[in-house]
């Protein structure tokens, strides 16, 4: 077999070799792993209820290091194992590629009272046989490997997982089917038609886990396809590293980056489905008629259907919404709270699969996802939930907190175990995606370090917010959105809103914490990291009002300085590492400025059209469209025009993310059209609401541009 190099593979397979040792002294192996843990400072996972744990399997030991923390912790608990277990391999340094575990369930067992007596001795013996198959691939050693694998697949919490933790310990042996090599592999460009037909139920969307024997077999047919020499990639970690690399790339937009979504759930009428749903480690949800619900191509579809088998008298939208959800929009890792009636929470889980069907069920509750139930109990709630049988909750922080707070025992290692591999974002990245010039990019950085408050100022359609938040991503080194809030300031916005305030309930008022307020604690406590807050439209505001007595606070000396809050028996303060970025629109004239105190307090940029940047060039370039680039000379004398009027002036040129939208493909006349009839004429009438000759001549011209 081949071995081409990764320098992590190395250290995965001697480690793999000296965990074997504790196959019978795991009390032993324990008490070096809380060692490991001490030494290098670091707190222990969650890894049993009541903390340390009193049995562990190896493929849990791997995912220590190998789930979403950050590459530096990785890489510092690497470092403490080869010292713990005298390994000579090098720790690697460069982790891109490697596939980890989601950081809420990061172990292969339940804990105690929800495993079986063998469950974990099941995980050492296919631990110990993967070892022996792949160093003898003996008919005997296969025969061990399959009972072994088949064994533990029954088991709850093994999943894909499995398949992840066989790559782990021999790289070069097994396959991994995590949910990015599954998609990878069922693409056509990527492996012989053949192969996707063949093992497309194990790799498709909604794909089952392969038996023994079908892993196996899989194994063998990718050994073939590596062989046969027509794709780039001849062993399964270039083959995993090739899938990592074309699902990591640089998301399109914010949305494609990693979020948890929470989610209440009721698991049938006064949910009458829970003690099955809790004891097998699933979620159910009805509409069973309807047959297999990832066949649906839209809600309407559904929703069709749903109306043709009940034939009631209603529109079935809320039923639609829900099972499409439950299919397309709800994802591993998701968080689910478990309702009774709509007063009593009564458990609460983390999704661990993808949605299935199961056709043998005769209640009609045939879509089910599995779930690591965390919590069970009963729970009377203040707010009432909603009536759906499943809501995603997500956008509504202050419910969703509520929640939380009932599971706040578990809240520190919930917090430390919910850490997301973000993309990397680099200077490079930002500056291919923001059309600025190096030196004014690394001005801005420089002054926003130096400031803490900057407000990126501007005419409309230049970008400013997209650049506000990539500006962010790019002084982090990745698009960590946990540590970037936005919010857009309007005349209603007030203190209460930012800071916090009392606010009316059933029973009366209660004093609810603003976005700010909570935002800086969120700093407050991960005081290493920089953290980014973002005020679009800052100058729509009564700024002084909603600061109020943190006024004060944000300028750069006055950070971590504590001041009496109005309305609590609190000092706060403002972190150092939290910087502010606003945002201002320079052409709205119906807005007043600001006031001398606050903008002595922040820096002002000029943030001004892209057209000359060799970005927007190399953009300008691609799309190898002569009506664009006319209408781009057209737009740029139009904004010569514009800066030299005395009634208007720089701040009041078209900005390039007007154009910034296009690719080849889509640069159409009726496109074109678009921009110059529905946004730039439009605005062109604003601007010379009084010269209605001015208007009429740039008018013809741009429209005479693309035609």
């Amino acid at each position: 077999m081949k071995t081409g190099h990764y320098e992590w593979t190395a250290f995965y397979t001697e480690l793999a070799d000296q965990l074997f040792n504790f196959k019978s002294d795991r009390a032993e192996l324990i008490r070096k792993i809380c060692q490991i843990f001490e030494k290098i400072e670091m707190k222990l996972p969650k890894l049993e209820k009541g903390g340390i744990p009193t049995d562990i399997d190896p493929f849990t030991v791997f995912g220590l290091f190998n789930k979403g923390i950050k590459d530096e912790n990785r890489i510092q608990i690497m470092k403490g194992m080869a010292d713990a277990f005298d390994l000579s391999a090098e720790v690697p340094q460069s982790l891109s590629g490697i596939p980890v575990l989601n950081n809420m369930n990061a172990v292969f067992y339940g804990f105690e009272g929800d495993r079986e007596a063998d469950d974990i001795d099941h995980l050492w013996q296919l631990f110990e046989s993967a070892l022996k198959l792949a160093g003898n691939a003996s008919d005997d050693h296969r025969k061990a490997f399959c009972e072994a694998y088949d064994t533990a697949l029954s088991q709850r919490y093994i999943k894909w997982n499995i398949t992840m933790g066989l790559y782990w310990i021999r790289p070069y042996f097994y396959v991994n089917l995590d949910s990015r090599n599954r998609a990878f592999l069922y693409n056509s460009e990527h492996m012989p038609a053949d192969f996707v037909a063949r093992y497309q139920p194990y790799i498709k969307t909604n794909a089952k886990v392969p038996p023994a024997e079908a892993y196996l077999d899989m194994i063998d047919a990718c050994e073939a396809v590596f062989e046969s020499g027509q794709y780039p990639y001849t062993t399964f970690p270039e083959l995993s590293n090739a899938a990592w690399v074309e699902t990591q790339g640089r998301p399109e937009n914010d949305d494609e980056v990693p979020t948890i979504h929470y989610w209440t759930y009721a698991p049938g009428q006064n949910a009458e489905k829970w003690d099955e749903c809790y004891q097998k480690g699933i979620m159910l949800l009805g509409w069973g008629e309807i047959g297999d619900l990832s066949v649906f191509p839209s809600k309407s579809a559904m929703r069709k259907k749903m109306q043709e088998i009940y034939q009631e008298d209603t529109s079935y939208k809320n039923s639609a919404h829900a099972t499409w959800q439950f299919v397309r929009e709800m994802k591993p890792g998701d968080v689910i709270f478990v309702k009774k009636g709509m007063s009593e929470i009564v458990g609460r889980g983390i999704v661990t699969s993808d949605y299935a069907y199961e056709p043998d069920r005769t209640d009609h509750f045939n879509h089910l996802r599995h779930v690591n139930w965390t919590d069970r109990g009963s729970w009377m709630i203040q707010n009432r939930t909603a009536m759906k049988t499943l809501t995603d909750i997500t956008p509504y922080s202050g419910f969703v907190q509520q929640l939380k707070d009932i599971f706040e025992r578990d809240a520190l290692d919930e917090d430390d175990d919910q850490a997301v591999n973000y993309p990397v974002y680099t200077e490079d990245d930002f500056l291919s995606e923001v059309y600025m010039s190096e030196e004014k990019y690394h001005d801005i950085v420089n002054l926003l370090h130096h400031k803490k408050n900057i407000i990126l100022e501007g005419a409309p359609g230049v970008g400013k917010t997209f650049i506000a938040k990539k500006l962010a991503y790019s002084m982090m080194g990745v698009k960590d959105i946990d540590r970037v809030m936005m919010v857009q300031f309007h005349q209603s916005y007030s203190y209460e809103d930012f800071i916090m305030g009392f606010r009316p309930t059933e029973g009366g008022f209660e004093l609810k914490k603003g976005v700010f307020y909570n935002f800086c604690k969120k700093a407050e406590i991960d005081s290493d990291n920089d953290y980014f807050f973002i005020i679009d439209e800052i100058n729509r505001g009564n700024l002084s009002k909603i600061f109020g007595e943190l006024f004060m606070l944000i300028e750069k000396d006055k950070r971590e300085h504590k001041i009496q809050l109005l309305y609590s028996d609190e000092k706060f303060a403002i972190p150092k590492k939290l910087y502010i970025i606003g945002t201002m629109n320079t052409a709205d004239r119906s807005l007043a400025m600001l006031d001398y105190a606050l903008r002595r307090r922040f820096a002002f940029i000029e943030i001004e059209p892209g057209f000359d940047t060799e970005g927007f060039k190399a953009y300008q370039k691609s799309l190898n469209n002569e009506k664009f680039d006319r209408l781009i000379a057209c737009v740029t004398a139009l904004n010569d025009v514009i800066a030299d009027d005395d009634s208007l002036g720089k701040g009041f040129c078209i900005g390039h993310s007007f154009f910034c939208h296009f690719k080849p493909e889509t640069v159409s006349d009726q496109a074109l059209s678009s921009i110059v009839e529905y946004e730039l004429i439009p605005l062109l009438k604003e601007y010379w609401f009084d010269e209605a000759s001015k208007v009429k001549e740039w008018r013809d011209k741009l429209r005479s541009a693309i035609q």
